[in-house]
């Protein structure tokens, strides 16, 4: 008959594990529901953006992404953007759709962002353009225009600025494929694009 000690304390319950602690080390259901539950604060998106680093399942960084946009404040555009520069396509694909969802917060940053060292972050970047005003879309890629010096974002720029762009583009256009001339690709879609502003968006004259 085993010996029962009256002065025997039964073990404490252990606490339960915290969604930022689930994260990082349980299973991908478990960190699809701590995601999700993150998103219900900001005091998350630190949380968030470390499991961002090391995520592998599409499942549960989409999951990341969409408490981000949920909590969608500036900490959450700068927990994002590192996404940009990674070379993982479909990482940089969900950064851009949760920048995308919540353009209202990352409009803020986006002159940065055109102006980024990193030739690749400015492309992207003109694709999130297409979310503002015609106005403010054409301002600013107006500005790309002027100044870059890579063909590939002015390219970026040019498709967008046919879409949206109004005549205000029109000299800046004309100007970059001038600079561009070499690349006869730019200067097609140059062509193309101010066709586009003045057939759909024409110069209003007094």
């Amino acid at each position: 008959m085993p010996i029962i000690r009256r002065n025997s304390v039964p073990a404490a319950p252990s606490e339960p594990r915290r969604p930022a602690e689930i994260l990082r080390v349980g299973t991908a259901d478990e960190r699809w529901n701590a995601a999700r539950a993150l998103g219900s604060s900001a005091d998350g998106v630190a949380a968030l953006q470390d499991a961002l680093r090391t995520e592998a399942d599409p499942k549960v960084r989409e999951a990341i992404f969409t408490s981000l946009v949920r909590i969608g404040s500036p900490d959450s555009v700068a927990a994002v953007i590192p996404c940009l520069r990674v070379d993982d396509a479909q990482l940089r694909g969900g950064a851009l759709d949760a920048l995308r969802a919540m353009i209202g917060v990352v409009r803020p940053v986006l002159p940065a962002l055109l102006a980024d060292a990193d030739a690749d972050v400015r492309l992207l970047t003109c694709d999130l353009v297409r979310e503002l005003p015609t106005a403010d879309a054409t301002r600013l890629l107006c500005d790309v225009l002027a100044r870059e010096t890579e063909a590939n974002v002015c390219i970026a720029a040019v498709d967008v600025l046919a879409e949206i762009g109004d005549a205000a583009a029109l000299p800046y256009l004309e100007n970059c494929a001038a600079r561009f001339h070499q690349v006869p690709f730019l200067g097609f879609a140059v062509q193309i694009a101010m066709q586009q502003i003045v057939a759909e968006r024409p110069v209003l004259h007094d």
